[in-house]
């Protein structure tokens, strides 16, 4: 079966990944590429013999691929054997590791997002955060891959990350490895609603999806309306983002796909008759942490008019990455953008993402992250990363319109789900302002961009949406980076190797 992985930001997730594969023609190199081969084989021969200590040729030359791809876009790469049995294994929904997706950047090791009900979770780690130690011994500078691979281990066994944390003192949590096994759908009753999280994309999040809406409907048979949150959500299968659609749509486009050539498009459709809610009234929670796949479904539904999207704008990973196994794997894989991913409406998703048509923030930390460019993490954010097609660009910094009033519990309620249910009880955005005016709630004006957000604590202790309260989107090796097919047919991934 074809598996095509939106890697929300090229990815290593000590949690999440998706992939798709492919055989690929390589041409013939010009003469100027040969004479820079051999500078290459130069240079590591002088480094070889010159170089302080003993050198391992095979590393040199992984880095110096993985140098190459990086320098295309932020998600491109190289996974050595390990890495792309670690990637496979991730997409099948359950691995072991600390439930973290994790992304490089400029040297260091960033959190893209703690995984719901992980012990990254549980710990109080958060979106954005950069882990600089592993049990006492720094990494910075170090490679990613040697990073991930340091924080996995046995079961049951414990290491010590070192954390920092925008505007505070560097801090040390303690974490016991588990066996996690992902399960992407959760759902509940809200009053005459129903809630759907889904927390990322893999191969077992379709057949979720229909269940949960299955249950939903058993105790809901009368259901008002359903809510859809995909905040935090860092993407992955392509073919689940699809299933998860058309859960809700009746045929029709979900996203399209387009390369480099023009007649390059591939079009991804809904089942015809798929809409299990046969209409029942939606809304879409996103944020800026909801990436690659969450914003396929995000736009499918909000350009076909099947759902209400509010929140915050999500993270623009638009870009689409194709897994070519080399050697059938026993040389690992190249992770190469190949592609673009466009809403059926036909606006980019790269760079730009999907805009709420209500914007809300969780809290007020997170409305100075919005308002404040110098606090931005998007796809946008990174100086290599892939434009947007026609000249679009990315809505700059702003306050967003809603934040929680003065004396609102942002550690036990949830703002956004609740005027997520403000808009289906009125039934529309506009009908929703008016019952509860914006007057009335706390204004972002009186933050001042560049001001520290403040820190957050309720990270461990999920409120009832369980989306962390400040959002920030996947990077180089985050939420599920894009993987879809590439020109020729993808080819099936052998067995994963469980570790």
């Amino acid at each position: 079966m074809r598996k095509i992985l939106l890697v929300g930001i090229s990815t290593f997730a000590l949690g999440a990944g998706a992939m798709a594969y492919a055989n690929q023609q390589v041409r013939a190199p010009k003469a100027e590429t040969y004479k820079m081969l051999e500078l290459f084989g130069d240079v590591l021969a002088t480094v070889e013999q010159q170089y302080v200590v003993p050198v391992d040729d095979k590393k040199l030359i992984q880095a110096a691929i993985d140098g190459m791809l990086t320098s295309l876009d932020p998600h491109s790469g190289y996974l050595d054997p390990d890495g792309f049995d670690d990637m496979r294994d991730q997409t099948r929904g359950e691995y072991g590791g600390l439930g973290l997706v994790v992304t490089a950047e400029e040297g260091a090791v960033k959190v893209v997002s703690p995984m719901d009900g992980t012990p990254a979770a549980r710990a109080g780690i958060l979106a954005g955060d950069f882990i600089t130690a592993i049990d006492g011994q720094s990494i910075v500078g170090g490679a990613l891959n040697d990073a991930v691979k340091q924080m996995r281990g046995a079961v049951g066994t414990s290491l010590t990350l070192t954390v920092a944390r925008e505007k505070q003192t560097p801090f040390s949590v303690k974490l016991q490895r588990e066996v996690i096994e992902v399960k992407s759908v959760t759902s509940r009753v809200e009053g005459e609603n129903g809630y759907i999280r889904i927390s990322g994309f893999d191969e077992k999040t379709g057949q979720e999806t229909v269940a949960a809406i299955k249950e939903l409907k058993a105790k809901l048979p009368n259901m008002k309306g359903l809510v859809l949150d995909l905040r935090n959500n860092p993407g992955g299968l392509v073919d689940s983002a699809v299933e998860v659609a058309s859960a809700f749509l009746d045929g029709g486009e979900v996203v399209s796909q387009r390369g480099r050539e023009a007649r390059d498009i591939q079009r991804y459709n809904a089942k015809a008759g798929g809409d299990l809610l046969r209409g029942v009234p939606m809304v879409v929670i996103i944020n800026n942490g909801s990436a690659s796949a969450s914003e396929i479904v995000a736009g499918a539904l909000k350009d076909r008019q099947r759902a209400t999207v509010i929140g915050l704008t999500s993270f623009g990973k638009g870009s689409v990455q194709t897994v070519i196994p080399l050697r059938g794997g026993v040389d690992g894989a190249l992770k190469l953008t190949t592609a673009r991913y466009f809403t059926p409406s036909g606006s980019s998703i790269q760079k730009t993402g999907i805009q709420p048509e209500l914007e809300v923030a969780r809290s007020k930390d997170e409305a100075q992250y919005a308002a404040d460019a110098t606090l931005q993490f998007s796809e946008a954010s990174f100086k290599n990363a892939l434009d947007a097609e026609a000249g679009k660009i990315r809505k700059a910094a702003h306050q967003p319109a809603e934040i929680p009033p003065d004396d609102y519990d942002t550690k036990k309620l949830d703002f956004q789900l609740e005027r997520a249910l403000d808009v289906l009880k009125t039934g529309s955005v506009e009908a929703a302002i008016k019952a509860k005016p914006a007057k009335t709630y706390a204004q972002v004006s009186r933050f001042t961009p560049g001001a520290a957000p403040g820190a957050t604590t309720d990270a461990g202790t999920p409120a009832p949406a369980a989306a962390s309260p400040v959002p920030v989107p996947p990077s180089k090796a985050a939420p599920a980076d894009e993987i879809a097919p590439s020109r020729p047919a993808p080819v099936p991934s052998a067995p994963a190797v469980k570790k």
